[in-house]
């Protein structure tokens, strides 16, 4: 089945990552982890999960895209962008996800940010750029979409064949909005995203999947504390391990303490150094700042490793004016001293939320790029007594895990039984219209920390058609404004014959990429005695079979309680009943098929102007370089007069680059390259033909001497070469001949002619007239000589209905032909019965 093809899977580290079946050929399996500011992206081979490079050779991918009048730059390119291209660079995107314009969080970052932010018609959050010499407005979703395409052509790069199956990280804290977001830009990018797997699971399984030593299911878990901080957020998660399985026990996190506080930190006291030592004021010039932001990230990573004092150094920082200052560790770490305090508290909510001890866990692995500052190890050592561990890739764990998670979600892989139970971050309620006196009636359907993937059967008893309104239950828990996740109207809702209430079996379930849904409901025509508004049936899906539609088909159709007991059974018929989802900041389905489809404009618009630099680029790098071989191993095979027009050519057309040729179509270039050719290419010739001219008639030199040997040994009746024919010999000798006066003859020819002038014969003739030579020479040179019971049997052959033995059988005496005797010479006829 399918859940078993897919099912968790792990991969023994002794061995390769599974056997691999036809279809992981044409397969691809990886994992995406977008961070808020660089992305990875890992893969599965035969060899193991490997985290590749990009077009730069770095692993790290920026999160960057950058708009620009004729395409688009994306990834490390576009970081160059940041400053020189503020307005039309966007980086930092990540948060905006799901999110409306209006949001606190979105305000709040507002002011901080060089490129400019737009309120869409639905009221999201738009990027507003300039794109195409035109003002444009894109989505998050869009930007997004660009980021993983581009990581897309990265996988596929590396891996030489089609990506389109993957799974993406996301935060822990992420809401079903943000969630939904995330998974239309994997849409956007044409990628088909397996799942969305928190960052905290991910590592954890890139954590747990390898060990060898893990306590069996009966025995007592090992518990492990992932603590992931980035650049931008702070994520705990308690995990429980067993052999062949991890539970996530708990999460806990701080949505809004990163890596880029602590560069705030430095990068506020020195606007304010520099206002007073250097009368600047930093935050009018959203270039400098830019680069002062880059200096201080620069500056605290150093810090991390010296706790001296240590440099800050910018040239024509502002006004032509270079800028300097010092700092060290210590005083960092008191200035940084409110978000260092932070770090304790999600470590506390974590492990009371696990119902452990300290004295519980087994081990404490952090990752993430701020986790190197030693004051945050420090004070998560503090907090659980025991040292941090450090075993995984601060950096890569995450975007492995989600290479497991794609290896262990796909049918291209056989790997070892491996089971991931996660967590719902946020109690969930469901909310509908009751007969009860407040008209309104609700029930948690989900718990904090409940587990996940799950269903739940929820039974009404209604008339008509009725709305069930999703929200999240503690919307001060929530690091996200609105805690509404959607409406879902129960259609086509009738009562039953009699008049009575019909019963609805409404199945909702938190599915693998941790979004909620109503996922079916169906109405039961007939059924027996009374019950209450609403009951629920709880059953869990066939958990980490992996796929969302194997779970979707897992929580069984359970037979209703309120049927069993003492009472008899009844028939019943079930009618799936239509549902009309209305989810919070959800793209409408055509909206994203528009964006889908000007993402394939886009890359085409893309691919042209790479075809056009690509030319562009030709003729300038055919400029320099025969430019420079001009005056180096060239100058011999052109005149003096040739050189100077050519090097003129040369100087023209670099000149014509820079000015008319600045922007040209892709033709103009080509037409400008072939021209450039046309002159350049037969120096070229002139200088190859010379120095291969030599080798190339030394070659066919020792094979006319090989010949000519050859044929003077038959001439000398060499025993070796009696069984050939004196015809033959006749033609090998011919044509030795004939081609050492075509050798002579082009060697004197040549001789006749400098080295600036064409040469009468070219290394392509030479080699052919060898191919030539060898062609008839060798067939006779290399015929074996024929062995004694060939020659027996051709003259057997020869002897046709002969009943004796042949004068020559007679005379030689050697060799026996098939079903004759020997006979001596001047025996008489052997008589054949």
């Amino acid at each position: 089945s399918r859940a078993r093809r897919g099912g968790h899977r792990s991969i023994r580290p002794s061995e390769p990552l599974g056997d691999v079946n036809r279809r992981a050929l044409i397969m691809s399996v990886v994992g995406i982890d977008v961070g808020f500011q660089n992305c990875y992206i890992a893969v599965a081979r035969s060899g193991g999960i490997e985290t590749i490079t990009n077009d730069y050779s770095d692993r790290c991918t920026p999160a960057c895209v950058s708009l620009a009048s004729k395409n688009r730059i994306i990834g490390n390119a576009a970081k160059s962008q940041v400053i020189t291209n503020f307005k039309n660079t966007v980086h930092g995107f990540k948060k905006f996800h799901g999110r409306a314009f209006d949001d606190p969080f979105v305000q709040a970052e507002k002011p901080k940010l060089p490129y400019s932010l737009h309120k869409l018609a639905n009221g999201n959050a738009g990027i507003k750029v300039r794109y195409l010499d035109e003002d444009k407005v894109f989505t998050v979703e869009q930007i997004t979409g660009m980021l993983l395409n581009k990581l897309k052509e990265t996988s596929e790069s590396a891996l030489k064949k089609p990506v389109v199956d993957c799974v993406i990280s996301v935060p822990s804290f992420f809401t079903d909005a943000e969630r939904r977001s995330v998974f239309d830009a994997s849409q956007i990018a044409g990628l088909n995203c397996l799942r969305l797997i928190n960052d905290t699971t991910a590592v954890a399984l890139a954590y747990g999947i390898y060990k060898q030593d893990l306590p069996t299911p009966e025995e007592r878990p090992r518990n492990v504390v992932f603590v992931d901080m980035g650049h931008s957020s702070f994520q705990v998660s308690v995990t429980a391990f067993n052999k062949g399985k991890l539970k996530v026990l708990a999460t806990a996190f701080d949505p809004y303490l990163g890596g880029r506080n602590f560069d705030e930190v430095l990068v506020d006291y020195f606007c304010e150094e520099f206002k007073g030592k250097y009368k600047l004021n930093v935050r009018d010039n959203p270039r400098a700042l830019l680069r002062l932001h880059q200096e201080c990230e620069k500056l605290k990573k150093l810090m991390s490793a010296n706790s001296s004092d240590l440099p800050l150094n910018i040239e024509c920082f502002m006004n032509d004016i270079d800028v300097t200052s010092r700092m060290n560790r210590g005083h960092f770490e008191e200035m940084s001293a409110q978000y260092l305090m932070r770090v304790e508290m999600p470590l506390k909510t974590a492990l009371e939320q696990s119902k452990l001890s300290r004295d519980d866990i087994y081990a404490v692995e952090i990752v993430g790029g701020a986790t190197r500052s030693p004051a945050i190890k420090e004070r998560i050592s503090k907090f659980f007594g025991k040292d941090v561990s450090t075993t995984l890739n601060a950096d890569e764990a995450v975007a492995r895990g989600c290479a497991l998670q794609c290896a262990i979600l796909s049918p291209a892989f056989k790997v070892r039984e491996f089971s991931i139970t996660d967590v719902v971050p946020f109690p969930i309620t469901l909310r509908w219209k009751s007969p009860t006196d407040d008209g309104l009636g609700e029930c948690e359907v989900f718990s904090k920390n409940h587990a996940a993937p799950f269903s739940k059967v929820i039974t009404f008893h209604k008339k008509e058609p009725f709305d069930l309104e999703a929200f999240y239950s503690s919307p001060q828990e929530l690091p996200y404004p609105d805690h509404r996740i959607g409406c879902f109207s129960i259609q086509s809702v009738v009562p039953q014959p009699d008049g009575d209430s019909s019963k609805v079996k409404v199945k909702v379930r938190v599915n693998v990429h941790g979004i909620f849904s109503v996922s079916s409901a169906s109405l039961i025509e007939k059924q027996k005695g009374e019950g209450e508004d609403m009951q629920i049936d709880s059953e869990p899906v066939v958990q980490n079979e992996g796929r969302a539609e194997d779970q979707e088909g897992a929580a069984g159709e359970k037979q209703d309680p309120a049927a069993g007991g003492s009472k008899p059974k009844v028939k019943v018929k079930s009618i799936d009943l239509p549902i009309m989802a209305n989810n919070i900041r959800q793209l409408d389905s055509d909206v994203l098929n528009d964006f889908v489809e000007y993402e394939r404009q886009m890359i085409i618009q893309d691919k042209l102007v790479k075809e056009l630099n690509d030319a562009k680029n030709a003729v300038e790098e055919y400029v320099y370089d025969l430019r420079d071989k001009l005056c180096g191993i060239y100058e011999k095979y052109i005149t003096g007069d040739d050189s100077n027009r050519l090097t003129l050519m040369l100087e023209d057309t670099e000149n014509w680059l820079y000015e008319d040729g600045e922007d040209q179509p892709k033709q103009v270039y080509e037409e400008k390259l072939g021209a450039l050719k046309r002159l350049g290419q037969p120096i070229q010739d002139r200088h190859r033909e010379h120095e291969d001219r030599p080798r190339a008639f030394d070659e066919l030199g020792k094979k006319l001497q090989l010949y000519m040997k050859f044929v003077d040994c038959f001439k000398q009746k060499d025993e070796r070469y009696l069984h050939l024919s004196a015809e033959e010999m006749s033609t090998v000798e011919k044509c030795v001949s004939e081609s050492m006066g075509w050798m002579n003859s082009q060697m004197n020819a040549q001789s006749r002619l400098t080295i600036t002038q064409d040469p009468v014969v070219k290394v392509a003739d030479i080699i052919a007239k060898i191919q030539e030579l060898e062609d008839v020479c060798n067939p006779v040179i290399n015929r074996p000589k024929p062995t004694v019971e060939e020659a027996a049997e051709v003259n057997d052959q020869n002897s046709g209905a002969h009943n004796g033995p042949t004068a020559k059988q007679g005379t030689e005496g050697k060799g026996e032909a098939k079903g004759s005797q020997q006979t001596k010479p001047g025996s008489k006829e052997m008589e054949v019965d």
